[in-house]
């Protein structure tokens, strides 16, 4: 339907439909409303075409005040043209008002989700606060005399988080965002350089000899936990390790049914063990840190 409705008398090139769009008849509110009805109840697909047809001028009118973001207008009247379609999806002619007030909404809301989504490989706007300010940041400097590049003084982030009722972080965030724009980490440094701006980059993983040092380590504390493990008799470690050893801990009445004993009983077994094998930890590192020293 939305292919038909957009696509079906028009042709790609823009100049011709353009001026197919212009050629298009203006709706009487009774023509409006009786081709509404039509489609509503009848879905009748001619219906359906003329009155979106009469309104694609609408669309093109809408689509220009956006020129100003770097879409081509082609693009931002085809995005126009499927809000345009998914209003008279939704337009009930029983409420009163004009098809055209109706789809203003649905057209501009298209092409401002189509700005959105490609202006930057970087998501922005996922708020309505958000998208308040990306579409009204230019105005406001304007209006305010801020036509340079740079960040707002501010006396003008104030003013216009005041008036969109954003924070002034977002409008300092969204101000630098509009002024630079998307690079690549692939681009080169300089014209005359072989070097890439990705090869600028921190590389945050660990190296080689911290990650062996930090296996050593963790080799050495089980080490520690498995000889101290050894002092305890088999219903301490079992229930140690039932309750401090696994992702998902058993219960204290589980171990209480297994042993036939109270759960304040299996608790006193898993503190005493613990204790017992944190002291004998303790203890082996201790001793195990003293041979090093002698032996270095």
């Amino acid at each position: 339907m939305k292919a038909n409705l957009v696509s079906g008398h028009f042709t790609d090139d823009l100049g011709r439909y353009l001026e197919q769009a212009r050629q298009q008849p203006i709706l009487s509110a009774e023509r409006e409303r009786e081709l509404a009805e039509r489609w509503r109840e009848q879905r009748d697909p001619e219906a359906a075409r003329e009155l979106v047809a009469s309104h694609l001028r609408l669309v093109v009118k809408l689509a220009r005040g956006y020129g100003g973001y770097g879409f081509p207008l082609a693009e931002l009247v085809a995005e126009g043209n499927v809000g345009l379609v998914q209003a008279l999806e939704k337009f009930d002619p029983e409420r009163g008002f004009r098809f055209a007030t109706y789809a203003m909404w649905w057209i501009k809301a298209a092409i401002q989700e189509h700005i959105l989504h490609n202006w930057s490989l970087v998501k922005l706007g996922t708020t309505a606060a958000q998208k308040k300010l990306f579409f009204n940041l230019r105005r406001l400097k304007a209006q305010l005399g801020e036509t340079g590049g740079g960040d707002l003084p501010p006396e003008a982030v104030a003013s216009i988080a005041r008036d969109l009722e954003v924070g002034e972080g977002e409008v300092v965030e969204m101000n630098r965002r509009l002024a630079t724009g998307d690079a690549s980490l692939n681009a080169r440094l300089t014209d005359d350089s072989d070097s890439e701006w990705s090869d600028t980059l921190v590389d945050e993983s660990q190296d080689q000899e911290h990650e062996i040092a930090e296996a050593s380590e963790l080799a050495w504390r089980r080490g520690l936990l498995a000889d101290a493990m050894e002092i305890l008799t088999p219903r301490e470690r079992h229930i140690l390790i039932e309750r401090r050893l696994k992702d998902e801990p058993v219960t204290l009445e589980e171990l209480a049914r297994i042993y036939g004993v109270s759960r304040e009983r299996i608790r006193q077994i898993e503190v005493r063990a613990f204790e017992r094998v944190q002291k004998a930890m303790l203890a082996a590192a201790a001793n195990d840190r003293g041979r090093r020293a002698l032996a270095a």
